[in-house]
């Protein structure tokens, strides 16, 4: 080591930020990802995988900024480049063995003992083949040449010097296959669950999502496939009951592409369906430099990111907070700006949207159910997800209880610890209050005797202050006192 005397200077790499964590909201997104970048590709099809950081997320799926392709990278990048937020679950549905299509040979030039193959989604499987550049002599993989993805997805061939393969050699032939999104239908995003072979595929995984990782779906989303109303019922039928007892809230997009003027949305809204009270319907989409996403994409990362900052207790809506964005589009990447009425009217219609106030906010709290009911636990977002969020809390909390004796130590426990809990949501500013309580009225001695016992709960959960009104009035005795000292 050579002598030191002076000043120098080292520079160390830019730290990673830590993703802040919201389980109250834990996103479970369906959708497609180029998992041909993966070692095994097969391992992340049709299973929730969760991810908590973004390069565990590249390593679990992989990764494109193709979003049209690839609709798991929208939520991928959402979360861990806009908000860094976490965790996320991915269910990719995308199988290599299915969605392929063969790439015809291409002649690729020698540089430095490596060649590049311009094609993105290769499959570096069997179906790989370098040739010569007669295409006449098949080189083995491992032996005469290596190959690996470069950082942007593209297979680099590397020239193995003990190999066969020339050294004054300037090309090769390549014959593979490649994945191919486009086969993707919307029947694969839907899913099934076979019976015979306890096989789960598509959105039918989120049942899946808690005996796998041990965590409760709060919001599912397919950001490029949930404009589709067949997908929409999919979701929903899996957002209530889900392994007989949780429910999450589901985050849809209106079809940009068939809805381009806002007076349309409500109509589109109404006749496709999407008026569940835990859905939360967005319009349009959303644009963050070149990239343009599905609005609930952006949306679930945004809602996460509320509750992190807040303990992960879902008592903030979402609506006029900062979203980090550029623009609000279509589908085809036209610009829409929506003025404060504008907006108001997709909000009196159940939508969420998005408005430039000094910066890009998104704006609305009704779910999907507004204005057919005006239920305040159903209609604002805040509300009903409280109301989802303690459900699914008091049955993880108390699911150790099952089968316990019904003794008065029981139901003693069970009262103590939430009526505990609520007052310390309570104190926090985050509920107006709760109660528990175990009435005889509704515990006859014959449901007693069938081993069932019932509580009854009061939550009182606060709506978003939506319409603030200050009333201005002109007051003559303050000009007066001003001019004449109160009239001397």
């Amino acid at each position: 080591m050579a002598y030191q005397h002076g000043i120098s200077i080292q520079e160390l790499a830019t730290p990673v930020t830590e993703p802040i964590e919201s389980l109250s909201s834990v996103q479970v997104v369906i959708g497609t990802a180029p998992v041909n970048l993966l070692a095994d590709p097969a391992a992340a099809v049709n299973k929730p995988i969760v991810v908590h950081y973004l390069d565990e997320a590249k390593a679990a799926v992989g990764y494109s900024d193709d979003f049209d392709n690839y609709t798991l990278c929208q939520s991928i990048d959402a979360c861990f480049n806009l908000f860094g937020v976490s965790p996320l679950v991915l269910i990719n549905v995308l199988d290599p063995a299915v969605h392929n299509v063969d790439v015809p040979e291409q002649t690729v030039a020698i540089v430095n003992n490596s060649a590049k193959v311009n094609t993105f989604g290769v499959l570096l499987d069997n179906t790989f083949v370098v040739k010569d550049s007669t295409g006449t002599t098949t080189y083995s993989k491992g032996t005469d040449y290596t190959v690996s993805f470069d950082a942007d997805g593209y297979p680099i061939i590397t020239v193995v010097s003990t190999g066969d393969i020339p050294s004054d050699a300037t090309q090769l032939k390549v014959t593979c296959k490649k994945i191919d999104p486009s086969k993707v239908t919307e029947t694969d995003i839907i899913g099934s669950y076979i019976s015979a072979t306890g096989t789960y595929k598509g959105i039918e995984c989120v049942q899946q999502v808690f005996p796998r990782l041990a965590l409760v779906p709060g919001l599912l989303l397919a950001p490029g496939w949930s404009h589709k109303p067949e997908v929409k019922e999919a979701l929903n039928a899996n957002s209530s009951a889900i392994n007989g007892c949780f429910s999450a809230e589901v985050v849809l997009d209106v079809d940009c592409s068939a809805v381009k003027d806002y007076t349309a949305v409500a109509s589109w809204k109404t006749t496709n369906g999407y008026t569940d009270k835990r859905d939360i319907v967005l319009w349009p989409k959303l644009k963050v430099g070149s990239k343009i996403y599905w609005y609930s994409a952006v949306m679930a990362a945004l809602i996460s990111y509320t509750d992190a900052q807040n303990n992960s207790v879902p008592y903030k809506s979402p609506s006029n907070k900062v979203l980090p964005i550029d623009a609000t589009v279509l589908a085809d990447g036209t610009e829409i700006y929506l003025d404060m009425l504008q907006a108001n009217e997709l909000n009196g219609n159940g939508i969420v949207t998005a408005i430039n106030m000094a910066g890009w906010r998104s704006w609305g709290n009704n779910t999907g159910i507004y204005p057919s009911s005006t239920d305040v636990k159903d209609r604002f977002i805040p509300v009903r997800r409280i109301f989802d969020w303690w459900g699914n809390s008091f049955i993880v909390d108390f699911f150790s209880k099952a089968d316990d004796p019904t003794n008065y130590r029981l139901i003693e426990s069970v009262v103590d610890d939430e009526n505990i809990k609520a007052n310390g949501y309570q104190a926090a500013g985050q509920i107006a209050g709760a109660k528990i309580e175990f009435r005889q009225q509704d515990n006859p001695i014959s449901a007693i005797q069938g081993g069932q016992i019932q509580f009854i709960q009061s939550i009182g959960a606060f709506p978003p202050a939506e319409n603030i009104i200050d009333v201005l009035q002109f007051d003559p005795n303050i000009l007066q006192a001003a001019l004449f000292g109160g009239g001397q």
